[in-house]
């Protein structure tokens, strides 16, 4: 960090998810929110704030499982009525107080279950 930016200066580039349907993925990962930076059927790439970018890979067989990252949202309440309205079911919201935060989880087209969190930002440029 420096003093003219004091945001750390690390942060994740990619996250992978496998998918065997492809399209249905990269549809859903429009619906929520990320940003379209590419999209094919080799690869699709969608960017989440602070420059975190996505990678959809094609793989023939998914064994449906928690995704191996979450994801997190300013106000997951509007969050999770704006996904019910969308159709895409959510579980219901769960308190962990332990850790202080708020979850939901969703399951994407090919069968990995997503958790969404309440903010954890300490308040401090990210």
């Amino acid at each position: 960090m420096s003093q003219a930016d004091p945001r750390p200066p690390v942060w994740v580039g990619h996250v992978v998810l496998y998918t065997n349907k492809m399209a249905e993925s990269a549809q859903f990962m429009r619906t929520i929110g990320m940003r379209s930076i590419h999209e094919g059927t080799d690869v699709s790439v969608f960017e989440l704030r602070g420059g975190t970018h996505l990678i959809l890979l094609p793989q023939a067989v998914v064994t449906p499982d928690d995704a191996t990252f979450d994801l997190m949202v300013d106000d997951l309440r509007a969050t999770h009525e704006l996904f019910t309205s969308l159709g895409l079911a959510p579980s219901a919201i769960e308190a962990r107080p332990a850790i202080g935060h708020e979850l939901f989880q969703v399951r994407e087209p090919a069968g990995h279950l997503i958790t969404f969190f309440s903010s954890h930002v300490a308040g401090r440029p990210v």
